[in-house]
């Protein structure tokens, strides 16, 4: 077995920097009637003190009716939607937000600013 702890990142406080797999992204499709609704939550959970920002998703060409909150979840180009407006996303944080479409988009991680 080879001891690979010595590559993992810390932070000044002795505990382990952000990366991308402390960012949880899911989605799950609500039980409503017409056009179908999606719930999406995105956590982090990361116990760093220098929280993730500019943080984007992979998401094709997102669209919903209605519109989701720019500030909270927004396309700025194709496959590449900014969360949280940039913010940084603080430590069990979660942005939560709904939308409509006749499809879930796929929405995984794509990038973020890590300390």
């Amino acid at each position: 077995m080879v001891d690979l702890s010595y590559c993992i990142p810390r932070s000044p406080a002795g505990r382990r920097a952000c990366t991308y797999t402390d960012i949880s992204v899911s989605q799950r499709q609500d039980g409503s009637p017409g056009i179908p609704q999606y719930t999406v939550q995105i956590v982090n959970s990361c116990m760093s003190p220098c929280a993730p920002r500019d943080i984007h998703l992979a998401c094709g060409w997102f669209a919903s009716a209605p519109l989701v909150n720019p500030k909270v979840f927004k396309r700025v180009n194709y496959d590449d939607c900014l969360v949280n407006n940039g913010n940084p996303l603080e430590h069990g944080m979660v942005i939560r937000f709904s939308y409509s479409n006749s499809f879930a988009y796929p929405l995984k991680f794509k990038s973020a600013t890590f300390c």
